[in-house]
């Protein structure tokens, strides 16, 4: 009998998502779940840097089980974290989790029928060992250990301090400092604002535009329709309605990207007034061919109009004692360099995986549904949206993952199996090549593949993954069943 019937890595948004699914849904199945940290709540425990906030709106980022019942639409990480927090203790999860446990690798026994994980307590440094029959990853796409750093040229000349958000150091004093900020995507117009109001000028330096967009700071008509009608109505049409926004403007961006890009402009140019050139957010690329930023009430626009902040659009030469010279002679000085320079993808947490005895390449296998991968027995993984809220693809990979364990414990079958026919594998990674996002390009070779054609193709369409997941039957001719 192994330890538990499904095993969970990573207690973040996903993996307490997934363990409450099956809770519901499956409740005599034992679960358990290994977390590194000391904390449940995956990036909203790790990220601690000023301002750290949701790039999507909470009525659709919180679970379609436990409505997000609050009007703040863009949340900050405390509040994020505490709701995933709350969640695993009403849903009973909390207990099942072990903290502080590291998983370094897992091997699959196909005598035996089952996983074994081999894991390191983090504290003391003593090997762990867990047996599952299931074994799902909940992890993300991105390590917790180091976020992503380009080489900067003369960067050990620097005399100031220098900070990669993902390491944020705790107490940092930044009032009356001058602070430069490395990058243009949702971090880097998370942390100008939030750190404008101390510190003495905050410059936000890009290579090039990101577009920028406001949304409302509190959702007021939803406050308006809890007012007369019942709470759970009044959250309920607030996420459908927001599901469908989202849906069309990404639509839209890909049928009209021109027209689009004219609206997202026209936008930002109302909100900066005269006081900020427009080449500073306006992108070459076309809206949706990376992700858009959000900011709530234009406090990013607010703080450019009052002087408090700037936006260089420019090329970093090389470091300096003092700050940064750019390739066009120009010279910033800064006591804070924040290099909000992204992520380091990685798959499984760093976890290597081994059928029996031979080391497999996550990245050279496809997905199946998005949820399995072809040729490995009896192993699933969360990997929410890339153009829509994460947890709206989790939730739907979750319930099928619980269908899925269901219909093998009634059928008296101990092995799933997805298996690919040939020639359909395809060069892009599961968050395809229609992102033009640098994460995307890096990631391209560490994710899993995916096929020229559905179930191993991911579409990243809440529609259709609905039907696939939710409706369609779960035999098919593309897995292969084993009894127990």
């Amino acid at each position: 009998m192994p330890d538990y019937d499904v095993l969970i890595i990573g207690a973040g948004l996903s993996g307490v998502g997934l363990a409450c699914h099956l809770a519901t849904d499956s409740p005599t199945t034992r679960v358990g779940i290994l977390e590194r940290r000391q904390a449940v709540g995956g990036t909203w425990d790790l990220f601690r840097y000023p301002g750290i906030r949701s790039d999507a709106d909470m009525f659709t980022f919180g679970y379609d089980f436990r409505p997000w019942h609050s009007l703040k639409t863009l949340a900050d990480g405390p509040s994020i974290q505490k709701y995933i927090d709350d969640t695993a203790r009403e849903h009973g999860v909390r207990q099942k989790i072990r903290f502080g446990i590291r998983t370094t690798s897992a091997r699959w026994s196909s005598e035996r029928q089952l996983w074994t994980v081999l894991a390191v307590d983090v504290d003391t440094g003593e090997p762990r060992s867990f047996t599952c029959r299931f074994l799902v990853s909940c992890t993300g796409y991105y390590s917790q250990d180091e976020g992503y750093l380009p080489e900067f040229p003369g960067r050990e000349r620097y005399q100031g301090i220098f900070i990669h958000p993902q390491k944020w150091p705790e107490g940092l004093d930044y009032k009356g400092k001058r602070v430069l900020v490395i990058g243009s995507g949702a971090t880097a117009v998370t942390l100008v604002p939030a750190m404008a109001e101390e510190a003495a000028h905050v410059t936000m330096l890009q290579r090039s535009p990101s577009y920028v967009i406001t949304v409302p700071g509190e959702d007021k008509l939803t406050g308006l329709l809890r007012r007369i009608l019942p709470a759970e109505w009044a959250y309920g049409f607030a996420r459908h309605r927001n599901i469908w926004l989202q849906r069309a403007i990404f639509k839209a961006s890909k049928r009209w990207p021109e027209q689009v890009r004219g609206l997202l402009l026209k936008g930002v140019r109302k909100q900066l007034g005269d006081s900020v050139d427009m080449r500073h957010f306006t992108p070459t690329y076309m809206p949706w061919d990376e992700r858009l930023c959000a900011v709530p009430d234009g406090d990013l626009f607010k703080v450019l109009r009052e002087g408090k902040a700037s936006v260089v659009t420019d090329h970093i030469e090389t470091f300096t004692e003092t700050g940064i010279q750019l390739e066009s002679g120009e010279h910033l000085d800064a006591d804070i360099v924040i290099a909000a320079t992204g992520l380091k993808l990685q798959v499984f947490g760093g976890t290597d995986l081994y059928l029996d005895e031979q080391k497999v390449a996550i990245n050279e296998r496809m997905t199946y549904k998005g949820v399995m991968s072809e040729g490995l027995p009896n192993v699933g993984f969360i990997f929410g949206y890339t153009n829509a809220p994460w947890t709206l693809k989790a939730d739907l990979s979750s319930k099928y993952l619980c269908r899925l364990i269901n219909h093998m414990r009634s059928h008296n079958l101990s092995v799933v199996v997805p298996q690919s026919p040939e020639g359909e594998r395809q060069t892009a990674s599961i968050m395809g090549d229609s992102m033009q996002s640098g994460y995307v390009q890096r990631g391209n070779a560490v994710l899993p593949r995916q096929g020229r054609s559905l179930p191993w193709r991911v579409t990243n369409d809440l529609k259709i993954d609905r039907d696939m997941l939710l409706n369609q039957p779960i035999e098919d001719t593309a897995l292969s069943f084993r009894p127990a």
